[in-house]
């Protein structure tokens, strides 16, 4: 057998994940394609959900975490009137009851608590490690599982659709919200018990109407040739291209590279910055502060333009 060689691929890949796969299933499955020497995901989605998974190589990698705090966008479908073991489709029924007569009023009551900043507790079959263990584990070898409440952020969350006892919603959320206890608890809310039967990730900040590549999509290219796997990888300042760009001067490039703080002057916008140099080359997620200082978050050694 011929050894593959993995190269130094620097972008990213917005991934349409299929049914079925993990996240990091199907991060390793785009990697081999790619050829990337170094990839990572930003932010799991269950092997039962489908939709955008943004990938990371090579000096992307640099950002995928900043990236998984990032608003979310999913459709799910929740079914009423049975709750299972895993709150989705893929535990055991553990409850079921008859879903009452409703009407838009009793919905609309019944979700209007799960908007904005609440307080929700994820399932116990979740990624979430206590004591560097997974609780899935833990719950798959029938331990007890205390899973602690958080605070998460529900942006919007709305019906599309209703076919007699399933219900599809638009959810908009931050960073560690989980869609099944939201099915959970609006099953709870209305006295029936619910599950999440489908979940389907639409958008990850900043990639609001994104171009989404499948595996199948991916592995034509790669028989193709290696430009047009190249068409599809963006470049890594597509991850910040919903913050404010900073472009340097020689003498500031000069500094900036050298990892120093460059002050930026009165009037310069505090936050999070992409930040360029004077030759048009990508240098780091930046930060300036209160005082107009420009500082290093995440240093980026991309080859130059």
């Amino acid at each position: 057998m011929t050894r593959r060689t993995f190269l130094d691929i620097h972008g990213i890949l917005l991934l349409d994940k299929p049914l079925g796969l993990s996240s990091n299933q199907a991060l390793q499955t785009a990697r081999r394609l790619v050829g990337a020497a170094k990839g990572g995901h930003t932010g799991s989605l269950d092997p039962l959900a489908t939709g955008l998974l943004p990938l990371c190589f090579g000096e992307a990698t640099k950002i995928a975490g900043w990236l998984l705090g990032s608003r979310k966008a999913y459709e799910a479908e929740v079914r009423l009137g049975a709750t299972t073991t895993t709150a989705d489709l893929e535990g055991d029924i553990v409850e079921t009851r008859p879903v009452p007569p409703l009407d838009d009023a009793t919905i609309e009551a019944a979700l209007a608590p799960l908007r904005g900043h609440i307080v929700q507790i994820p399932p116990a079959y979740s990624a979430i490690k206590q004591d560097g263990v997974p609780l899935y584990v833990r719950a798959r070898r029938g331990e007890a599982v205390d899973v602690p409440a958080r605070e998460v952020d529900v942006y919007r969350l709305e019906v599309i659709e209703r076919q007699g006892d399933t219900v599809r919603l638009h959810v908009e959320c931050g960073s560690g919200t989980y869609v099944r206890s939201l099915a959970v608890d609006f099953g709870a809310h209305l006295g029936c018990g619910a599950h999440l039967t489908g979940l389907r990730r639409l958008w990850v900040e900043p990639f609001m109407a994104p171009a989404m590549v499948t595996l199948d999509q991916l592995r034509a290219a790669a028989e193709t040739g290696p430009e047009p796997l190249e068409a599809l990888i963006l470049p890594v300042a597509a991850g910040l291209s919903h913050i404010p760009r900073v472009e340097l001067d020689p003498e500031q490039t000069r500094v900036f590279g050298f990892g120093q703080p460059v002050p930026l002057g009165q009037g310069a916008t505090s936050g999070r910055c992409g930040v360029w140099g004077a030759d048009g080359r990508l240098m780091a997620l930046g930060e300036t502060g209160e005082d107009g200082v420009l500082r290093v978050l995440r240093g980026f050694n991309l080859p130059p333009v």
